[in-house]
């Protein structure tokens, strides 16, 4: 069944003579009895009688015309949102994001978005994988940007790529020249970490715990930038995702296996709560700009 079947079935519904139906969808007569005719073969059974010149609706069709005006309702509805010039789109969007992520992944995402809809607000809040469950849960946000999410929860998460975590050290440090480092092979080796109230954390203690490895945790840290200033004065090591951290020449990023910690970054909704255009928008902009790029990284 295509779209124009249910056009011309609506036509002739209205009409119920097939020459003024034809004039209103601009089509031959004989066009618009070979398509109805190919709908009611797919429903299986008569839409219409035709009585000599006399065209009537079947008890079926009458119960087909009520979902098909339904349906072309709604779907011209979306062609003319989809067709609206986004320069014309206004509205706030409110979007959580964990802190990594809000160092160029949304700024970047922002910015393409005002260029185009200049009459959209943004609102980014900074915050903790929890509060921004939280507050999509009560609907104090829209669009949620952070990591899988480990409890069970009622928010709709859509992946949008795995993403490895590497060991970042100096370009001075010992282990600078390796292309590849064993999770074994960082035990009693010095680092700086996030807190365990972080579920990066908890899922790298996973890993170590696997791998048989205790590092020496000198330091915890709640931002990467923090752990990487760290990294920069001192012999030792921190562990994050590639994409977090800017280029630096003083800096070097080692790739971890034996396990490989991931993560998976991506976009949380609340399903009770519809997404404005200009939401959808942004959320498209996330979207192509994770295809495109792959970087993201998250505070959870």
């Amino acid at each position: 069944m295509e779209l124009r079947h249910l056009r011309y079935f609506i036509a002739l519904a209205g009409a119920l003579n097939f020459t003024r139906a034809a004039e209103r969808v601009h089509v031959t007569q004989s066009t618009l009895s070979h398509q109805i005719r190919q709908l009611e073969d797919e429903i299986g059974q008569p839409l219409f009688e035709r009585i000599g010149k006399r065209v009537v609706m079947t008890e079926a069709g009458e119960t087909f015309l009520a979902y098909a005006l339904r349906a072309l309702k709604e779907i011209d509805q979306g062609l003319g949102e989809i067709k609206q010039d986004l320069a014309q789109t206004t509205g706030e969007v409110r979007v959580g994001t964990t802190h990594t992520f809000n160092l160029n992944f949304i700024p970047d995402c922002v910015a393409q978005l005002l260029s185009r809809s200049p009459g959209v607000k943004i609102v980014i809040e900074e915050l903790p994988a929890d509060a921004i469950a939280r507050k999509l849960e009560s609907s104090e946000l829209d669009i949620g940007v952070a990591y899988r999410p480990e409890a069970p929860s009622e928010l709709r998460f859509e992946p949008l790529f795995n993403e490895e975590l590497v060991l970042v050290v100096s370009a001075s440090h010992p282990l600078a020249a390796r292309r590849r480092i064993r999770m074994i092979e960082l035990h009693r080796e010095p680092l700086v970490l996030l807190p365990s109230g972080f579920s990066t954390r908890r899922m790298l203690d996973e890993c170590f715990q696997a791998a048989g490895a205790a590092p020496e945790v000198v330091a915890e840290m709640n931002t990467i930038a923090a752990m990487l200033g760290m990294v920069a004065r001192m012999h030792v090591g921190a562990i994050a995702a590639a994409s977090a951290i800017a280029q630096d020449p003083g800096l070097r990023m080692i790739p971890l296996e034996s396990p490989t910690p991931m993560r998976t970054p991506g976009l949380l909704f609340n399903n009770a709560r519809p997404q404005t255009r200009a939401g959808r928008a942004f959320t498209a902009l996330l979207r192509r700009r994770a295809m495109g790029h792959g970087e993201s990284a998250g505070r959870t």
